[in-house]
């Protein structure tokens, strides 16, 4: 930016995201034009489209001062997810902080195979979200279904805060609870039902995953234990007991554990009945159940 020496030289919108653009670019960020033009937004308070419309605007000090300040902490590689407060999911938005995972595309595979499960709409579903995170599963689900109730589980406070305020923005806070739990030491009853994104990252891949991950985002979300399967084994007896009899659990997995994720819930009185696919063809959530149910 040009605001070395505590002097400002004017600059354009144009040339400052072409500027941008380049230092993400050298921090190893793909999206980095589409970044610095949402940052951009950010800063001036417009929308992406005004952005692209008018690279003749000439900066003020003050605007160039906090732009510079949006692209030093994406160049440090901060997630956009984080830097902005906010990222869409299931078409919704979603408010997130640094005390639960950025929502990913990849989960709404999980949303899909529940919808797709549910033959009837209007039917009155019980949900129960363990490992909730931000809420945007049981969320984008209670907006779906828009007679179903669920709860969402997760054993950290700060987490279950950043959902239940999601939940009031969307308006869905009058179907979805929260709570503590380790798991389901802390719920009650069964549920026709049960979600999970539980954390499945093996210890030995944390050196390989991008530094917006390993960096900012909370292990207690990501870690699976050395082999990615320690959460699956706590879960799986959680399944059985939370399961109604005629339930369903929709399990998100990571890149090839599904055999093995598979074993951990037949060990634990659980049957497969299918497994979903990404778009990207990759295994995503298996779908379980109770005997013949």
């Amino acid at each position: 930016m040009s605001v070395s020496d505590g002097r400002w030289r004017a600059e354009t919108l144009g040339h400052c995201l072409d500027k941008a653009a380049k230092r993400l670019t050298a921090a190893g960020i793909d999206s980095a034009r589409l970044d610095a033009r949402l940052l951009a937004a950010r800063a001036l308070g417009w929308d992406a489209g005004q952005v692209v419309a008018r690279p003749d605007h000439t900066l003020t000090p003050e605007q160039g001062r906090i732009l510079d300040a949006l692209f030093g902490r994406r160049e440090a590689r901060e997630p956009m997810s984080i830097i902005l407060g906010c990222v869409e999911f299931w078409s919704l938005d979603f408010t997130v902080t640094p005390d639960v995972l950025a929502p990913r595309p990849d989960s709404e595979t999980l949303v899909e195979a529940v919808l797709a499960h549910v033959e009837d709409k209007d039917s009155t579903p019980t949900i129960v979200d363990f490992g909730t995170g931000s809420g945007c599963l049981l969320l984008a689900l209670l907006h779906e279904l828009s007679n179903a109730r669920g709860v969402g589980v997760d054993i950290s406070e700060a987490a279950i805060a950043v959902a239940e305020g999601n939940a009031q923005r969307l308006h869905l806070d009058g179907r979805a609870r929260f709570q503590v739990s380790d798991w389901d030491a802390q719920v009650e009853g069964q549920f026709d039902l049960v979600i999970a994104n539980p954390p499945y990252i093996a210890e030995s891949d944390f050196l390989d995953i991008a530094p917006e991950v390993a960096r900012f985002e909370p292990r207690l979300a990501l870690s699976g234990g050395m082999d990615g399967l320690d959460c699956y084994r706590a879960l799986a007896p959680a399944l059985n007991r939370r399961l109604a009899s005629q339930g369903r659990a929709f399990v998100e997995i990571g890149a090839d554990q599904a055999e093995t994720v598979a074993d951990v819930l037949g060990n634990a009185g659980l049957v497969v009945k299918t497994v979903h696919q990404d778009l990207a063809g990759r295994s995503r959530v298996i779908e379980a159940g109770l005997g013949d149910s």
